[in-house]
C-alpha cells in the first residue's frame, strides 16, 4: 500500500465525527491478534479434541451418506 493511501486513509479517521466506526478502528488497532483456540471453553475443546481422534481413527459419516439419509428422511 502507497503512502497516498494511508494519508487518505487517515485523513479520514481524522475528520470522522462516526463514534461506532471510531470505536471499531480503535478495537482494530489495539486487539493483539488471539487465537480463537484460546477463546473457546474447555468443553468446546474437550468435544473438538475428541472429533479429531474420531477422524483419526476412521470413525465418521461421509457428506454423501449425510445427504442420502437426509433425503430418506424427507422422501426426495
Amino acid at each position: 500500500m502507497d503512502i497516498t493511501t494511508k494519508y487518505n486513509i487517515v485523513a479520514k479517521i481524522i475528520n470522522s465525527t462516526d463514534e461506532t466506526l471510531l470505536a471499531s478502528i480503535e478495537t482494530l488497532v489495539n486487539t493483539e491478534k488471539k487465537d480463537f483456540w484460546d477463546e473457546l471453553s474447555d468443553i468446546d475443546q474437550t468435544a473438538i479434541n475428541k472429533g479429531l481422534e474420531q477422524l483419526d481413527k476412521g470413525e465418521f459419516v461421509s457428506h454423501s451418506d449425510v445427504q442420502n439419509s437426509i433425503k430418506k428422511r424427507l422422501n426426495f
